[in-house]
């Protein structure tokens, strides 16, 4: 399991925007970055630091994964053909955790890693506690008997701040979700503007 250094929302107020779209992001409430210099004003980005960024932002975004599992992702996306930036969204789209997250088990990214990881989640009938693990399209993912109730579940459940995307068919009254196809960076629903792009221009160099 990758250890989260930092608070999610230490992470919203970095980036200067709420990433999840969450009420309870700081950003509502406090524009300026975290720490004793967070108020002062920030001098223009180099390219560099705005690919930096970009980078940044879509590595918390799936739960602050790690950087060798963020650079797997993006070597495995550029000896694909077509459009690299597209195609890593779509390997991180399959990720389990994200996979979850996206059908609301769970409330947030953070949250289904760890639900992963304590073994909630079956894949075709077998229990993986892996977060990393890459569905494939077609594959049924649902939540143990035994979790269904979870007040984790229930909440993630009454969410309304997020829908299911139609890449992802979900039946609540068996808690199973079913990749419906690899999505297109434009079916990702982000809450704010992803640059995959940028994420290969900063590691191109």
């Amino acid at each position: 399991m990758t250890k989260r250094q930092e608070s999610k929302y230490k992470l919203d107020r970095r980036m200067g925007q709420n990433i999840w779209g969450r009420p309870k992001s700081p950003v509502n409430r406090r524009e300026y970055g975290p720490g004793q210099h967070g108020q002062r004003r920030k001098s223009k980005l180099s390219d560099f630091g705005v690919q930096l960024k970009a980078k940044q932002k879509l590595r918390g975004y799936y739960g602050n994964i790690s950087e060798r599992q963020f650079r797997g992702i993006y070597d495995e996306a550029i000896r694909m053909k077509g459009d690299s930036g597209a195609h890593m969204i779509g390997l991180l789209e399959r990720r389990l955790d994200a996979i979850i997250f996206r059908a609301k088990f769970v409330p947030t990214v953070f949250a289904a890693r760890q639900f992963i990881n304590h073994g909630h989640i079956k894949v075709n009938g077998r229990r993986v506690n892996i977060p990393s693990f890459r569905v494939k399209v077609g594959d049924v993912v649902e939540i143990k008997e035994k979790s269904k109730q979870m007040n984790l579940v229930l909440e993630a459940q009454a969410l309304a701040e997020r829908d299911v995307p139609d890449y992802i068919d979900v039946d609540t009254g068996k808690m199973t979700a079913k990749l419906a196809r690899i999505p297109a960076f434009t079916d990702v629903p982000y809450a704010v503007q992803m640059e995959p792009h940028l994420v290969v221009e900063y590691y191109s160099r």
